[in-house]
């Protein structure tokens, strides 16, 4: 079992600190119904370095891992288990839970953390459907490509910033095509190698005017 109270590399510290992101991601995208919480196993005595919907348990940040936390630790690396276990159980009032237990690795596949996710099973179905509504005009739903391959995925690109472009009456012919590459280029499709001849090849132009155009936005 990874033993607590132990010095970390500044690696692991780095490691720790980019969950802290990944806890506030999921706490938006799950809602009100879920708590929750970062472990740091440098120091078992104040190992919660991150929690959101404490109030679920009671806790706080610099609050103790809980023993049922290091049973799971336990049974995952004495079982084999994928890095990762769920089970139910209750808070101080008795309250039910469903829960996960998700380890971090550090340097040299070290666990060095624990990601803890506790549903309050008594969230009511009102609360739970409305974390996966859009509840203001900034929760508009998105457009999004799910493509099997890059070439695939550009092409759709393309096709849906050009009938953007042709809709824009202000934009004049001369330049809609500048502007369906500044498009793709605010969207990152620049970043997918080959995307330039693709691009090239679907709007008529040749590489080196595609390559003029994203050096001047760039400069820009």
């Amino acid at each position: 079992m990874a033993q607590g109270n132990v010095v970390f590399t500044p690696e692991d510290h780095l490691i720790l600190e980019s969950y802290k992101t990944v806890v506030e991601g999921l706490a938006e995208y799950l809602g009100d119904g879920y708590e929750l919480v970062l472990h740091s196993l440098e120091n078992l005595d104040s190992s919660v370095i991150k929690i959101i919907n404490g109030h679920y348990t009671g806790r706080t940040e610099g609050a103790p891992v809980t023993d049922l936390a290091l049973t799971m630790l336990n049974r995952i690396q004495t079982e084999g288990l994928s890095g990762h276990i769920s089970y139910y159980t209750h808070n101080k009032k008795g309250e039910p839970l469903k829960s996960s237990t998700i380890t971090i690795e550090g340097t040299n596949g070290k666990v060095i953390g624990l990601l803890c996710i506790n549903f309050y099973l008594n969230t009511s179905v009102e609360t739970f459907v409305s974390g996966f509504l859009p509840r203001a005009a900034d929760h508009s739903f998105e457009s999004e490509n799910y493509a099997d391959n890059p070439q695939e995925l550009v092409n759709r690109a393309v096709t849906a910033a050009q009938a953007k472009v042709e809709a824009d009456q202000s934009i004049l012919p001369s330049l809609k095509k500048r502007e369906v590459i500044a498009q793709l280029e605010e969207q990152g499709i620049f970043q997918f190698k080959e995307s330039v001849p693709l691009v090239a090849n679907i709007l008529g132009l040749s590489r080196n005017t595609v390559y003029l155009h994203l050096r001047n936005l760039r400069k820009n």
